[in-house]
């Protein structure tokens, strides 16, 4: 496995920045945006892409949404928000053209391994593939889930039906709903209700992969009702549309995107408890391959697919922009970050990645 070859930092003590005091947030919202590329974040539309038929069937549409001759106009337009605003505010990490790097550490860069190094802090050799099956290491949001503070205030709306897998879903574990499982709270209002009728209306046999909308709207009326300190909302659609071969989709997906982490950093900015504390940590799960004939598939064999980045912003977090340092991270920091973020420590108990240095 890659560990053989890369020396993931060990997870450290929970101490504050060197030079300055670190303030924990009260409250964590983690994002990911199902294999959604590096190249894209950084430098917007891809031209061998966003011109290409195949891939694009209204290349002259899509030019007139996210075409642009600079790779940083190109970028605003896809994501305004994450330019605009969180980049200004946070830190973003992964932009390969300055050596900062961002790397999965599992061997098999697909989701389930992918997003269990994300929540555990370490790959893992026996989970190679997406099969539902239960995870048997202990995740972040379960570990703070069971510490003073965090009972019945952490929750996780998914995408991806896998998820409950992943995340041990049991009787004794936070709120979790993937799919196209109905929500079930115990105060039902008219919005879940509504929530719920809409998919029952919608949903198509087999597929394992909500519509990142009712996802999102799922999230944002279990946030506003119940208050949760930590909310991981796990978008899907950027990665269906991808190995459907369907750029002008994936493009779509991601500026949609976009918007979604708009409207929650709004509310979070404009609801006391939330404002000022509380931190945004954006990633994917793997990346994708590097050459246009490549793109819409990941795996070992294919170039890329290691390459992620991860975006961040939050108290005690210093608006440093796009890191351009050359460096090193994996996506196992993850982990540790989401816990120091609240002043826990995940790996106080366990060898994992160390926290993710900031600037």
């Amino acid at each position: 496995m890659l560990l053989a070859f890369f020396q993931l930092p060990q997870a450290l003590p929970v101490t504050p920045p060197p030079g300055r005091d670190y303030v924990p947030a009260k409250n964590v919202v983690i994002i990911t945006i199902d294999g959604f590329r590096w190249q894209e974040i950084f430098s917007g539309a891809d031209s061998a892409l966003i011109s290409n038929n195949k891939f694009t069937p209204d290349t002259s549409l899509m030019k007139l949404m996210y075409w642009a001759a600079s790779p940083f106009e190109r970028r605003e337009k896809l994501m305004p928000f994450l330019w605009n605003v969180l980049s200004k505010k946070g830190q973003l990490f992964g932009n390969r053209t300055y050596g900062n790097k961002v790397n999965v550490a599992n061997d098999y860069v697909l989701s389930y391994p992918g997003y269990n190094e994300i929540f555990t802090g370490m790959p893992d050799p026996e989970i190679s593939s997406n099969r539902k099956k239960m995870n048997h290491n202990q995740n972040v949001l379960d570990y703070l889930h069971r510490q003073p503070g965090f009972d019945g205030k952490i929750a996780a709306f998914t995408s991806w039906d896998i998820f409950p897998y992943i995340l041990q879903e049991s009787e004794s574990s936070f709120f979790i709903n993937s799919g196209y499982t109905s929500v079930t709270v115990d105060k039902p209002n008219q919005a879940f209700t509504l929530i719920n009728e809409v998919q029952k209306d919608i949903i198509i046999e087999k597929q394992a992969t909500r519509f990142d909308q009712l996802t999102f709207l799922a999230a944002k009326e279990y946030l506003q009702q119940y208050k949760p300190r930590i909310l991981f909302v796990g978008l899907g659609e950027t990665d269906e549309a991808a190995h459907d071969g369907r750029y002008d989709l994936y493009l779509q997906h991601a500026n949609q995107a976009d918007k979604m982490i708009a409207d929650l950093w709004y509310w979070v900015q404009t609801t006391p408890g939330y404002k000022d504390n509380t931190t945004f940590i954006i990633t994917t799960d793997h990346g994708r391959g590097s050459k246009s004939n490549k793109w819409t598939s990941h795996g070992s064999f294919i170039g890329g697919s290691s390459q992620t980045w991860i975006a961040m912003a939050g108290p005690g977090i210093l608006p440093a922009g796009e890191i351009k340092i050359n460096e090193q991270q994996y996506q196992a920091q993850i982990a540790q970050t989401i816990a120091k973020t609240v002043g826990e420590d995940f790996g106080k108990q366990r060898t994992i990645a160390a926290e993710i240095s900031l600037q």
